[in-house]
């Protein structure tokens, strides 16, 4: 692929905040590591654990965020 491969979200005082694209919840130190990541469209989208177990399928099906 010509993308490039996502930097895992850096921990600590240097995080930046993070939001659950699906549900909005805040992540204030940066994604927790059970957090799912990925790049749609050129942007970045977190989605916290029960958002991206309510849609695994789709996400593993590399269907857009707005489809599900």
């Amino acid at each position: 692929m010509d993308q490039p491969t996502p930097r895992p979200t850096p921990q600590g005082p240097e995080a930046q905040p993070a939001v659950c694209a699906g549900c909005g919840v805040d992540a204030p130190d940066g994604a927790p590591p059970t957090w799912t990541c990925f790049v749609e469209n050129g942007t970045r989208q977190y989605f916290c654990v029960e958002c991206a177990r309510a849609n695994l399928r789709a996400i593993e099906g590399r269907l857009d965020s707005s489809w599900w």
